[in-house]
């Protein structure tokens, strides 16, 4: 199949399962920015539970703007939160020591546009993963695109996503499963398992 679909922020896990079972994924990168989204937010687990962690954007309701052009807000010092927040969160998963130094230029480097640091989280991830997908970028916006499954709704924080199948999470006996947060979370968790653990989900969406 092919998929179109948002690059966002350590995209969540049904996020990755549309990019794992295409046959081609086509990034959008055409659209009006929407606030309320993964396109800047992920989540993870943390000893509290589920945890919100949001790149800061400087974007103004009044003047629409396409997603390419809004700015990182790179005054708040946040990569420096995230990856605190990341090694509180996941220090003590199996995969956790194996996997961070490889994604340490998203919280190293500076990156001007959301846009482009969500396509270089995307490239990292995929090479952790050790995918083989090279991303098509849109070039107009198709509000129904022809011939693409749409996965864009996936973007949108209050998309429910069932049927996935639990796994061993840091703080399960503390808190439970907890279901589709960030692919971090499976990555750190389940390690070479997780692209096996993509691609035999059976998704259902509301």
């Amino acid at each position: 199949m092919e998929a179109i679909i948002h690059p966002t922020y350590f995209p969540n896990i049904a996020h990755f399962w549309a990019i794992v079972n295409a046959d081609s994924i086509h990034f959008e990168v055409c659209d009006n920015y929407q606030k309320q989204s993964f396109r800047n937010r992920t989540e993870i687990y943390g000893a509290n539970g589920k945890l919100a962690l949001t790149v800061p954007v400087t974007y103004s309701q009044k003047n629409r703007q396409l997603s390419k052009d809004v700015k990182i807000a790179n005054e708040a010092q946040w990569q420096v939160q995230h990856l605190k927040s990341l090694q509180s969160a996941y220090s003590m998963s199996p995969f956790f020591e194996f996997y961070i130094d490889d994604l340490m230029p998203l919280f190293e480097l500076q990156f001007d546009f959301i846009l482009d640091f969500n396509l270089k989280c995307f490239e990292l991830l995929s090479n952790a993963l050790q995918l083989n997908s090279n991303p098509i970028h849109t070039s107009i916006f198709e509000k129904e695109p022809i011939g693409k499954i749409d996965f864009r709704n996936l973007t949108k924080r209050n998309f429910e996503v069932n049927s996935l199948q639990s796994y061993t999470q840091v703080f399960t006996e503390k808190h439970g499963f907890l279901s589709n947060l960030s692919v971090l979370d499976l990555l750190f968790n389940e390690g070479p398992n997780a692209e096996l653990y993509l691609k035999r989900q059976e998704i259902s969406f509301i």
